[in-house]
């Protein structure tokens, strides 16, 4: 019998239903993110096909020839002969190899960059032109980037111009290059433009200028920048030849060049305008000439010496013609008969200079003329030689051109300049002698004249109306020059070993000292002393 507890057997007619398919809001949605995956996919390959396209474009061919060096530590010397832009005349088609300033820049389009290069006072243009498998449009755009100042390393033809490249010293050639480095770039922003410091005043003050002025103030603030000008480096191109040519002139007529402290113990000729310094546990004076040095070594039979060194002079004066420190010319020689042998030597030497410069820097005086226009320097080349007065015939002068007698005990500076008008105007020259000056003008070791001893064995010379040499006879006899450095207030056992000297016996002697910045000046007329010296020293300036 069945177990009527057991579960019943199923309905027949019942049905399991199958899982609900998406809806068709469901499936619209589905598609439409399948729509925008492939299109962003057929993007992203179209991009990536693009920028492939764009590399294989876009590869620098001329990457090796251009960009920044890496810092000159010496690292190698592969001995490549470097070229000098002042050769590139006459060598159309010669690759050349050289470093310079980028003076200017100008890039036109996107294909082509002018550089005006530049080496001291020489400059040339150099051309950039996009050229296949040569000079890439990255290396033109890189280049025209590059500041003003910076110093590059260029390699390049030189090609000849159909026209005259006026903003360039070489003119009638210009550079192709085909490899430009960045040697050293500059920091920052100029104080001003080379071009701007190099402007003659006249371009400056016409009444279109657009031109910057740049002040003596800013220049000497800014003295490493100034210096590059053509015009700055003409003019201390000038101021070693005169080095050059008085050393020259002295060495061949005998002349031993010394070299004597800068440190004394007393004062050379009062104290009133010399530096004094600490010196241990005392004091020491800076020399404001090698007058004793030079004296004692004629004391020691040395004959005839010379010295180029600095001068210090504590003078609180702000002129156009002072400064606190200056590069003394100095000479002494002993005298056989007369004390014009010192001054005739001195002329010649004056005369030798002006010829040196004349003839073998003509170009570098053209160069100074443009930013400073000025008459040529003029001095008697006759028979009849310099020009020579004594201080009373210049008083004369003077006195005959209105100024009162009473006023010229001394000849001020306003009558120096007054003197060399007068003198130009009557005789056309800018270079002269006076004679005889005032016994109570001169230092306590100044000769005094044998007839009347009001008077001394002194002279002066001057350019363009100012003084650039001051000399005499020496006193060589102990007693006299005891008894005139007692008359000046000077006590002589305060220069003791000076004195001594004399005491040993001394022949008779005379010379003279030379302010170079000045004698630079006044050939040239560059107007203030300041920019004869390379960095300039005067009562408000001590650096840079």
């Amino acid at each position: 019998m069945a177990d009527s507890s057991s579960n019943p057997p199923p309905p027949q007619d019942q049905q399991v239903d199958a899982p609900a398919g998406p809806s068709k809001s469901e499936l619209k949605k589905r598609a439409k993110q399948e729509e925008k995956e492939r299109k962003a996919a057929e993007k992203a390959a179209r991009q990536a096909e693009l920028a492939q396209q764009q590399a294989a474009a876009e590869v620098d061919f001329a990457s090796e020839s251009y960009g920044a060096l890496p810092l000159n530590q010496s690292q190698s010397r592969p001995g490549r002969t470097r070229d000098q832009i002042s050769t590139f005349s006459g060598r159309a088609g010669e690759t050349v190899l050289f470093r310079a300033r980028v003076h200017t820049s100008r890039a036109q389009g996107n294909k082509m960059c002018f550089l005006n290069l530049r080496q001291r006072t020489e400059s040339v243009q150099g051309l950039l032109i996009v050229t296949p498998e040569k000079v890439s449009k990255q290396m033109v755009k890189w280049t025209a980037s590059i500041g003003a100042e910076s110093i590059v390393l260029v390699e390049g033809v030189v090609e000849k111009v159909q026209e005259l490249i006026k903003s360039a010293s070489v003119s009638d050639v210009e550079v192709h290059i085909n490899k430009v480095y960045l040697i050293s770039g500059i920091e920052g922003r100029l104080p001003f433009s080379v071009d701007d410091a190099n402007r003659p005043e006249s371009d400056v003050q016409s009444a279109d200028a657009q031109f910057n002025r740049v002040l003596l103030e800013t220049r000497l603030n800014n003295r490493v920048i100034d210096l590059r000008t053509q015009t700055n480096q003409a003019i201390f191109k000038l101021q070693g030849a005169i080095g050059d040519l008085f050393r020259d002139y002295l060495s061949a007529n005998g002349f031993l060049e010394i070299h004597s402290p800068k440190m004394q113990g007393a004062a050379t000729e009062s104290g009133a305008s010399v530096f004094k310094v600490s010196y241990f546990k005392g004091s020491a004076f800076l020399a404001q000439s090698p007058q004793l040095a030079k004296q004692m070594a004629i004391a020691a039979d040395f004959e005839r010496v010379y010295e180029i060194g600095p001068v210090f002079r504590a003078e609180d004066s702000n002129t156009h013609r002072h400064l606190t420190e200056f590069m003394g010319l100095d000479l002494e020689m002993t005298i056989e008969e007369h004390y014009h042998e010192v001054m005739e030597m001195l002329d010649g030497l004056f005369l030798s200079i002006f010829r040196g410069l004349r003839e073998k820097y003509k170009k570098e005086i053209e160069v100074i003329g443009k930013q400073f226009p000025a008459e040529e320097f003029k001095w008697r080349e006759g028979p009849e030689g310099t020009l020579k007065l004594t201080f009373k015939d210049a008083v004369d002068l003077l006195v005959e051109d209105g100024v009162p007698r009473e006023d010229l005990d001394d000849i001020n500076t306003e009558n120096e300049k007054r003197l060399g008008r007068i003198i130009k105007a009557k005789h056309d020259i800018d270079y002269y002698i006076i004679d005889k000056f005032p016994m109570a003008l001169r230092p306590f070791y100044t000769m005094p004249d044998p007839e009347d001893p009001t008077l001394s064995n002194s002279y002066d010379f001057f350019m363009r109306g100012e003084e650039i040499l001051s000399g005499a006879q020496r006193i060589h006899d102990p007693a006299l020059l005891c008894e005139k450095m007692r008359s000046k207030g000077v006590d002589p056992d305060s220069m003791k070993p000076y004195v001594d000297a004399f005491r040993m016996g001394c022949a008779p002697h005379g010379g003279g000292g030379i302010g170079l910045e000045r004698v630079l000046m006044l050939f040239l007329k560059l107007n203030n002393i300041r920019r004869a010296s390379l960095f300039p020293r005067d009562p408000k300036r001590l650096e840079p």
